[in-house]
């Protein structure tokens, strides 16, 4: 059997990763079927078989075309302020804004597929599948390590396990605000037009910042002291 161009392959393989995101966005990872991936991508199951091999593969290769690239932009941001601040702490701002910020200028992108791929990256969130969650720890692994470092040394004075509650606490802040403001349009006078991560970014910085820089606990301070 002739091979299909190399152009048209191409296609063929964005098309499914484009109607995977999509369909796990809208139903969930188990709740997606490869029947309803193929259809809405226009392809048979021998093609998703030929680039992919499983639906564990497909699911990797949605996350890894847009995160890997994020995780680069987002290590490539410190590395720059570590360099500029020549071996002195960073300010806690400027982690904040190196790790979220760059997620929601993706978020931002609604002709790239950026905003569908932060909203399943959101979803992530309060799915069980372990198989993703496992998938997403090993991928986010460098990158978490590098900032919770630098956090590490511009708090010196928070306890570690305080700083890492914190950060679990404004990942899932970011994750709600990306999601979409759900709930928030019939409790509140609130425009659609707020949903737009550009207008989010200053409003989930102050946000973020304000956690993070929170007076220590009770609990914790005990534990600081011991």
């Amino acid at each position: 059997m002739t091979a299909a161009p190399p152009t048209v392959a191409h296609d063929t393989r964005d098309r499914i990763l484009d109607a995977a995101e999509r369909l796990f966005v809208e139903h969930g990872f188990d709740g997606t079927s490869m029947r309803m991936i193929t259809g809405a991508a226009n392809a048979n199951l021998a093609a998703v078989n030929y680039h992919f091999g499983s639906k564990d593969a497909l699911v990797q290769a949605v996350f890894r075309r847009r995160l890997t690239a994020l995780n680069r932009e987002r290590l490539a941001e410190l590395d720059r302020l570590e360099a500029d601040a020549g071996g002195a702490p960073l300010k806690p701002s400027r982690i904040v804004e190196a790790f979220f910020g760059t997620a929601l200028h993706m978020a931002a992108d609604t002709e790239h597929g950026g905003r569908t791929f932060m909203r399943l990256l959101a979803r992530t969130y309060n799915e069980s599948n372990a198989f993703v969650r496992q998938f997403l720890a090993e991928e986010y692994a460098e990158v978490t390590d590098r900032f919770l470092g630098a956090l590490f040394a511009a708090l010196p004075e928070v306890p570690r396990a305080e700083i890492l509650w914190r950060f679990h606490f404004m990942t899932g802040a970011m994750a709600f605000a990306i999601s979409g403001l759900g709930g928030l349009y019939e409790l509140a006078d609130i425009s659609a037009a707020d949903d737009n991560p550009q207008r989010l970014l200053p409003r989930l910085m102050s946000f973020l910042l304000g956690g993070l820089r929170a007076p220590l606990p009770d609990a914790a301070l005990a534990g600081a002291r011991n």
